[in-house]
């Protein structure tokens, strides 16, 4: 690789690397404010675009499972009704999406919300009186990395679900070789269960906002009932926890190389991370800045 393509990205690398260490002060954040977050036996909705819905989304499953309360993901868009008792959860890095800020609008003075941002001077933060800032994993590229993965801590300490290796896993994924080679593989399959086919996706879409690469996501069990069939010789498919023999068998007969490790699922998105940006070099393109994506969304629905 030449020094114009590692010159790529510099940014989105220096963030991502910094994973482990925005991930620690997550976990050490003040009882107070882990306390804003839903307690158990609440109903709740996460309200968010992007990689903030696919980060509900994960925590959703994994709140459900523990049954905590029942809970679920929306794209404010896609959102048909909020019930009465439901604690809605936000997740904006900007602080200023526009979808995002109209659900605040239309539902604060009849529901408790609280909202989880990376600045505080915005929209969402003068609306909002229960925050919880998250000001130290904001971020100058476009692209999201460690902000939504230490929202993701976050949520995951609210509701004691902080794997004691989660950090050193984080540390694990800087170090790990590459799953693939970034001048060959042409196609990369995310697969998850429950709370990580959420962030099958969000990795999915790092790699397509950062590198433009055809990528896809979905659960693994689902994955033979159709989509296997694009799997070929420069496909990747990267499983997010565990994978069934069955499933691995089915996608080694088609040429693909098959990947997964022992590390935590979120531990992965570093990992992908770090294959988006090279990925991303590979091709010239810059992560930091990708074309046609903007920090927010601020033109209404």
């Amino acid at each position: 690789m030449n020094d114009h393509a590692t010159a790529l990205g510099l940014v989105t690398e220096q963030e991502l690397t910094s994973q482990p260490e925005m991930w620690s002060q997550a976990i050490a954040l003040p009882a107070e404010q882990l306390d804003l977050l839903p307690r158990h036996g609440e109903n709740v909705i996460v309200i968010g675009c992007g990689t903030s819905y696919y980060i509900g989304d994960s925590y959703a499953y994994l709140r459900n499972d523990a049954g905590l309360g029942r809970t679920r993901a929306a794209i404010p868009t896609e959102l048909n009704w909020v019930d009465d008792d439901e604690h809605i959860v936000v997740i904006s890095r900007s602080g200023t999406t526009a979808d995002v800020v109209e659900i605040v609008e239309r539902f604060k003075d009849s529901h408790r919300v609280t909202a989880i941002l990376g600045d505080l001077d915005t929209p969402l933060g003068e609306l909002c009186d229960r925050v919880i800032h998250l000001g130290f994993a904001d971020e100058t590229s476009i692209v999201q990395t460690r902000f939504a993965t230490t929202v993701l801590t976050t949520l995951r300490a609210s509701i004691g679900l902080i794997p004691d290796t989660l950090v050193d896993d984080a540390r694990t994924a800087l170090e790990l070789p590459l799953p693939a080679d970034p001048a060959r593989v042409k196609h990369i399959v995310f697969l998850g269960h429950r709370w990580s086919v959420g962030l099958a996706h969000e990795a999915a879409l790092k790699v397509r906002e950062s590198a433009g690469a055809w990528t896809e996501a979905y659960p693994v069990w689902e994955y033979q009932h159709g989509p296997i069939s694009c799997a070929g010789p420069d496909s990747l498919v990267w499983v997010l926890g565990d994978l069934p023999d069955v499933i691995a068998d089915d996608v080694r007969a088609t040429g693909a190389t098959v990947y997964t490790d022992d590390l935590d699922p979120q531990a992965n998105l570093v990992l992908a991370h770090r294959l988006a940006l090279a990925l991303a070099r590979e091709v010239g393109r810059n992560p930091d800045t990708p074309p046609f994506l903007n920090r927010s969304v601020l033109a209404t629905s």
